[in-house]
């Protein structure tokens, strides 16, 4: 039962960081201030660690404006 429950967090935190990371690259790509370069270092960032790049990006986008 210890197993099935370890199974179904690891489960929900990887179902977390693939929509997040997905509304992340969603996010960068559709940003027509960045360029190509850019675009593609934050969406390699959101792969590894979407939830704190995510603010980071956030923080450098108000930054910009």
């Amino acid at each position: 039962m210890e197993e099935l429950i370890l199974y179904a967090v690891l489960f929900l935190l990887l179902i977390g960081h693939t929509l997040l990371a997905g509304k992340m690259y969603r996010k960068v790509h559709e940003n027509p201030k960045l360029t190509i370069q850019e675009k593609n270092d934050w969406k390699l960032k959101a792969l590894i660690f979407p939830g704190y790049f995510w603010f980071q990006y956030q923080k450098s986008q108000h930054k910009a404006s």
